[in-house]
């Protein structure tokens, strides 16, 4: 009995300090651990609203760069237009120029066909005028069998 007796004195001795940790451990939980507890849940909150805010920067800019690159992209196809239409007007100059180089080319040649022709012609006429006067002339210089003189007519 004297073991149970001993227990009894140290369980009433023990009870002052276990309501003194008792009591400090309500204490620390009221002044400690629930202003800790909430400061740590407003990090939590801000740092999660902050990565709000960051993936929304972030998707912003993601938009603001291809509103750029598309407005880059229509600005490209713009200025390849006005070169495209800027080379086909270039070419289509130079096909009017080729069209009207070469109707003159043709003119001139018609014109030259033309005079080559008249001149053919007129070479024709007097070879045909002085046809029967040369047959004339080699026929008699064949019958007299001399040279014509240095003053003869052609």
């Amino acid at each position: 009995m004297e073991i149970l007796r001993q227990l009894g004195e140290l369980f009433i001795e023990a009870l002052p300090t276990v309501f003194i940790v008792f009591f400090f451990y309500l204490f620390l939980r009221a002044v400690f651990f629930k202003p800790l507890e909430h400061a740590m849940a407003e990090r939590v909150r801000r740092i999660d609203g902050a990565k709000a805010e960051a993936a929304a920067a972030q998707a912003a800019a993601r938009e603001e760069t291809d509103r750029y690159n598309e407005a880059l992209r229509k600005a490209r196809a713009e200025v390849y237009a006005e070169q495209e239409s800027a080379r086909q007007a270039v070419l289509d100059e130079r096909a009017k120029l080729l069209r009207a180089l070469r109707a003159r080319t043709q003119e001139m040649v018609a014109e030259a066909k033309a005079r080559i022709e008249k001149e053919s012609a007129a070479a024709r006429t007097e070879i045909e005028q002085q046809t029967p006067a040369l047959a004339g002339q080699i026929t008699q210089i064949i019958l007299q069998g001399t040279a014509p003189s240095a003053g003869g007519s052609r």
